[in-house]
């Protein structure tokens, strides 16, 4: 290894020291915005430190003078400052769904209600009865803030609720079926999002898996061989983002439960992405089973997310018949899968819109972005396309595609909703570039690449995120300058 240059050893003398930067850096953060000390001395020492690792590393004994880094005190406390802010800003950000996935299990899922977020703040700024009787003047269950309204939107005896479907279905089968087995068909083992399988659920659980049928076909008469006398549950799947189409058959809910009702064998359908709204009605492709139409067919549980078509918070809610209900609410599991005051506030107040389903679909951005007209969206589109027209840049070509947008979260694998996209592209900027820049935006605005076009879909944008999106264009346009225009290999 060759020995230090003198421009090399002169450019590791010339860093300046902690306590120099520190010092510095005092001076430049304003008194109202103060630093913890900790983080700022760990922005120094990073920034220090990669200085020196890019003197020593990036240039050998031979380089010319010029060719160091020029990494004076103002270059440097430049650095730090951008490491205390990057240090100082939240992990969690908002950012802009422009991809047209409604449900958008990457992006969070479902966004909240004003009305949930308006409960959360009163609940959360103080104390509240989330296990307290105020009638009674002892303690009270958590579970009665939504147990009641459950009851009442889906017709089922009791309800309960924990943290997410997958522990609902956990928590289910580990309180009916723990040692004993559950049969399910083959068909709906299935596996969704962060390589959540049904087998592996069911192998936590304790409960033994019984495959009856094929992928595509399963007869009632696969259950009827099936049962025996170490059956505990018969157990009927929702296939999520996924189906199967052609030569198919299916056993029905109804017809499941009453096999189960003459075995006096419990029958539990997993529904998944559940919903208490009949999206067909509102012109929608495809065929979501509701929770009401679960329990009027007869299941003794039944499970379902809280945060997909639902549009609340995320929650693993479960409706049955109250002897199951209370057995599984004394299961040990049920504290560890509890759902915290917060998630139940919301989920409270997003139960109550759903007593009036007009004010569901109004009030509910999920329902909304999923219901709303075609015209609607095209409105949309071209508020876009206008202001990002009339930044009137040369570079920047707008056009409005016609698309499909998806529900998304596992839920309607087959529906596609018929939208308007923003199509954008930027004269000698790659797509992918660009897809980047609107990615590292504040706030990142998402969407797709499809055909070497950025893609917007005005479905998911709120019309307060349009200022928002031409702002991000326009940092990114200002920030490429016009050296493009004249680059001759653009033309």
């Amino acid at each position: 290894m060759s020995s230090l240059s003198e421009q090399q050893q002169h450019a590791l003398k010339s860093i300046p020291g902690v306590d120099r930067l520190l010092e510095l850096a005092r001076r430049k953060i304003p008194p109202a915005s103060p630093v913890p000390r900790r983080i700022l001395v760990q922005a120094i020492r990073e920034t220090l430190e990669g200085a020196r690792s890019l003197i020593l590393s990036n240039f050998t004994s031979e380089a010319e003078p010029e060719a160091l880094p020029d990494l004076d005190e103002t270059i440097l406390l430049g650095l730090v400052l951008k490491r205390v802010k990057q240090a100082l800003a939240p992990n969690l950000r908002r950012v802009i769904n422009a991809t047209g996935v409604v449900v958008h299990t990457n992006l969070g899922r479902s966004p909240l209600a004003r009305a949930a977020l308006d409960h959360m703040n009163t609940i959360a700024s103080g104390y509240s009865n989330l296990e307290f009787d105020l009638d009674r003047g002892t303690r009270g269950s958590r579970y009665s803030a939504v147990e009641t309204l459950l009851c009442e939107l889906s017709g089922a005896p009791a309800a309960m609720v924990v943290n997410n479907n997958a522990a609902a279905v956990l928590l289910c089968l580990n309180t009916l079926a723990r040692g004993r087995q559950v049969v399910v068909s083959r068909g709906e083992l299935v596996e969704i999002g962060g390589a959540f399988r049904v087998p592996d659920v069911m192998a936590k659980s304790g409960a033994i898996l019984k495959e009856v049928g094929t992928t595509n076909r399963t007869h009632l008469r696969d259950y009827e061989a099936a049962i025996g006398p170490d059956t505990g549950l018969l157990l009927k799947v929702h296939t999520s983002n996924f189906s199967v189409v052609g030569f198919t058959a299916a056993v029905t809910l109804k017809d499941l439960a009453d096999l189960g009702k003459a075995r006096r064998i419990p029958v539990m359908e997993d529904l998944g992405s559940g919903s208490f709204i009949d999206f067909s009605r509102y012109g929608l492709p495809g065929r979501e089973p509701t929770a009401g139409e679960s329990v009027a067919a007869g299941a003794d549980l039944v499970t379902f997310s809280g945060d997909k078509l639902l549009g609340g918070p995320q929650a693993g809610i479960i409706l049955g018949k109250a002897f199951l209900i209370e057995a599984i609410r004394q299961n040990s599991l049920t504290r560890a899968l509890r759902i915290d005051k917060l998630t139940l506030t919301a989920l409270e107040a997003t139960l109550r819109l759903y007593r009036d389903e007009r004010m569901a679909i109004a009030e509910i951005p999920t329902l909304r972005m999923l219901t709303q007209p075609l015209g609607q969206v095209e409105a949309r589109a071209h508020s876009l396309a206008g202001a990002l027209n009339a930044l009137e840049d040369s570079r920047l070509t707008v056009d409005l595609l016609n698309g499909a947008s998806k529900a998304g979260g596992g839920a309607l694998p087959l529906m596609e909703l018929p939208t308007v996209c923003v199509g954008v592209r930027v004269k000698g900027l790659p797509v992918k570039a660009l897809e980047e820049a609107m990615r590292r935006h504040r706030p990142p605005i998402i969407g797709r690449i499809e055909a070497d076009t950025f893609l917007m879909d005005p479905r998911t944008l709120q019309e307060q995120d349009i200022p928002l999106v031409e702002q991000a264009v326009q940092t990114l346009l200002s920030s490429l300058g016009q050296e493009m225009d004249h680059d001759p290999q653009n033309t």
